[in-house]
Parts: structure tokens; C-alpha cells; sequence
């Protein structure tokens, strides 16, 4: 299993009131599997795994994937965060 980042690019239904947001990257993890595919997720949502014909046709199913899940009205969609403890 490869962990690596995509940059991703804000869609315009996403921009709100800042279109000029920049790009930002979002790590995935992702493998080959016998049958040639390549499957993966993105490390923020680890329950949710889509594959591709190829790396790039990947990255796009995980962009996708971003983009939906980033709508947050979603039920049942388990993200990761940190807990700062001091």
C-alpha cells in the first residue's frame, strides 16, 4: 500500500463567497489489486474505498469522493480529526 497526496482544486459549487481558494492537498492511500485495478480511499475517509482502471482514473473517483463527502450533509460519513490535549 502506497500513501501519496492529490491537490485538490475547488469545483465552482464548492467556491462559496472565495473563488480564489487556493488548492489544497488531501493524502490517499491506494494499492493494485491482481486483477489490474487500482483501489484506494482517502486517509480522512478510510470507510470509504472506490477503485480505477488506472492511477489518474483513481485520483478522479477520489476527487469525487471529496467533493460529496465535503458537503457534510451526509449522514453516516466517519471522518478523522485531531484532539489537541495540552
Amino acid at each position: 500500500m502506497k500513501k501519496v497526496q492529490i491537490r485538490m482544486t475547488p469545483v465552482e459549487s464548492n467556491m462559496g463567497s472565495n473563488p480564489q481558494r487556493q488548492p489544497t492537498a488531501e493524502p490517499f492511500t491506494y494499492w493494485r489489486e491482481a486483477d489490474g485495478y487500482v483501489l484506494g480511499y482517502l486517509n480522512a475517509y478510510p470507510d470509504h474505498w472506490t477503485q480505477g482502471e488506472d492511477l489518474d482514473d483513481l485520483k478522479a473517483q477520489l476527487l469525487d469522493l471529496y467533493y460529496e463527502f465535503s458537503k457534510d450533509d451526509l449522514p453516516g460519513i466517519r471522518k478523522v480529526d485531531e484532539l489537541v490535549v495540552a
